[in-house]
């Protein structure tokens, strides 16, 4: 079922699509997409459990609104999010999924993180995206956000053997609903600029899954050990042949790290 009713209650409900039955999975997209990346995730997971995916403020079919902050951002999306449930993020949706694991941990079951990092932009010796790249896709999208995307969906399948393939699904997932908010957009990369998460893992004491593209150039594939000394009891696996979007490189073995993980004792 799709909850679009609530939109003509309160004009700043963002747009849930709610797939399947079991227990719950809430999917959370990347910068400058929206909810339909994950179509084939939800095709393959929604036969095993309840999947939630959202469109994020100021992106697809939520475009009309916005948000000021992380906080901000993990309120409007805990307003009509299942009461307890895991929680996967996709890159910038992985660094709000921890945002809610960290802060609001009564939501959340199990974390899984694809492609993310507690950092995203570089600081020595931490890797990450230069800043200077962060500050360019900035001052881009004032000119022509559209293209922004586009070069920045590029990124993202770059090295990925199937890359023309994937920046392909990609394009016709964005551009199947309205057009980003820029003022969302911008906030984003604000995000992706100034969050720094490191130091704050060690609180999360749930399940933690990290999924990595062993070919990403934007989250490097050493993040993954960097991360494991900061979260050491939480399980990583990396995609031989993904970039920084193994669910549509790898779907399978994508699907079964997260039926694996989910499926494991929450008391182990």
């Amino acid at each position: 079922m799709e909850k679009v009713a609530q939109t003509e209650i309160n004009a700043k409900a963002l747009y849930w699509h709610t797939v399947g039955e079991g227990e719950d999975l809430v999917l959370i997209h990347g910068w400058g997409m929206n909810g339909a990346v994950w179509q084939q995730t939800v095709d393959a997971l929604s036969q095993h459990y309840c999947v939630h995916v959202v469109d994020l403020p100021g992106f697809g079919h939520s475009h009309q609104s916005s948000f000021v902050n992380m906080d901000d951002l993990a309120q409007q999306v805990l307003t009509d999010a299942p009461h307890k449930a895991t929680w996967l993020g996709w890159s910038l949706g992985g660094l709000l999924a921890t945002h809610i694991a960290l802060n609001y941990p009564q939501r959340v079951n199990k974390l899984i993180t694809v492609a993310s990092s507690p950092k995203f932009a570089a600081e020595r010796p931490w890797r990450g995206i230069q800043p200077n790249v962060l500050t360019a896709f900035t001052e881009q999208l004032v000119e022509d956000f559209q293209l922004t995307i586009e070069r920045f969906m590029a990124l993202q399948a770059m090295g990925s053997p199937s890359a023309r393939h994937d920046v392909k699904q990609l394009k016709k997932a964005v551009l199947s609903r309205p057009t980003p908010n820029p003022s969302a957009l911008l906030a984003g990369l604000q995000l992706l600029a100034d969050i720094d998460y490191r130091a704050e893992l060690e609180n999360l004491t749930l399940p933690v899954l990290r999924l990595y593209g062993r070919l990403d150039g934007l989250v490097p594939v050493k993040v993954a050990s960097d991360v494991d000394r900061l979260l050491p009891h939480s399980n990583q696996y990396v995609f031989a042949e993904s970039s920084h979007a193994p669910f549509m490189t790898e779907l399978e073995s994508f699907c079964q790290q997260v039926k694996q993980f989910i499926s494991d004792d929450l008391s182990q």
